[in-house]
């Protein structure tokens, strides 16, 4: 028994590794090619890139946005791969809109700031959450989305109540928009790019906090879009949404909606397309195979 125990074992092995490197080679794959699985196999191609959870239970839940709005996007039609990683080139290749919802997300090696200008050159989309813009080099990003934050300097207020005023009622983003308040953290302090300028959705009275005590009662943007182009690159559009310190600002329902519309106009389709999305109705097993019950299985 033992002797047979010994002359199967080699074998046991090398299907182990086989079976290793094939499903390897299935994950290697999966962050740059679409989803095997969508609604809307021509709807908007999303990307999101998300980090590691940081503070406390609540706040800055990026993992968690990762899973949640793969799902909620593609219940409104979009075709929508992610990552906790700074997407590759070949990962941009394919898409029309890169959502961040990362901190700190302007620390960027040589490599992936050239993945990214390359994506913008071409007229790839950006959608920016909350602390995404901060980094070491704020003017840089704000050459790409319309503003920037130095990281390691106090311009945030921590969790308090932001005001928001709608500044352009007109913009089909901000179709149903009320002048709200939400309890989150809004940024004040910031690089703003100047050609162009941003065009301004919303405004917010910054709180007087202890962190926010310096821009106590200055009115600064928290809503954006960010139209440019890169030197020798096409048209490109940003949209930055600079609330979501709080996980449960995403389950309102005005921001749901102003955020499905950020991110189509920023993808460059049509602005209500993942708003008005409809579903197709679910197969009914056996339709189309006739009256064969084993074309099921």
């Amino acid at each position: 028994m033992k002797s047979k125990i010994a002359n199967l074992l080699p074998i046991v092995v090398c299907m182990v590794v086989l079976i290793s490197a094939a499903i390897a080679q299935q994950e290697g794959n999966a962050s740059s090619t679409a989803p095997s699985f969508s609604l809307n196999p021509n709807g908007l191609r999303v990307y999101i890139r998300a980090g590691l959870k940081s503070h406390p239970p609540g706040r800055h839940d990026y993992p968690q946005f990762l899973a949640d709005w793969s799902k909620f996007l593609t219940e409104h039609g979009a075709v929508v791969t992610g990552s906790l990683h700074s997407p590759m080139a070949a990962e941009l290749a394919n898409i029309d809109v890169l959502i961040i919802y990362k901190g700190d997300a302007g620390f960027l090696s040589p490599t992936e700031k050239a993945d990214l200008e390359a994506y913008i050159k071409r007229g790839g989309g950006i959608v920016l959450l909350h602390d995404s813009l901060c980094g070491p080099d704020p003017a840089y990003f704000a050459s790409l989305v319309g503003a920037g934050k130095k990281h390691g300097e106090v311009n945030f207020t921590n969790p308090a109540v932001v005001p928001y005023t709608i500044v352009d009622k007109s913009s089909p983003i901000m179709q149903g928009m009320s002048d709200l308040v939400l309890y989150d953290e809004a940024f004040y302090k910031m690089t703003w790019a100047k050609d162009p300028e941003i065009h301004v959705l919303a405004t917010a009275v910054i709180a007087d906090t202890p962190a926010g005590h310096a821009g106590a009662g200055t009115s600064v943007p928290q809503i954006w879009t960010y139209e440019h182009t890169l030197p020798g690159g096409q048209p490109a559009r940003a949209f930055v949404w600079m609330q979501g310190d709080n996980y449960s600002t995403f389950q309102n329902y005005q921001i749901q909606q102003m955020l499905l519309r950020g991110i189509a106009w920023a993808g460059k389709h049509p602005v209500n397309e993942l708003v008005d999305f409809v579903p197709p109705p679910p197969r009914t097993p056996g339709a189309g195979r006739g009256n064969n019950p084993s074309a099921e299985r």
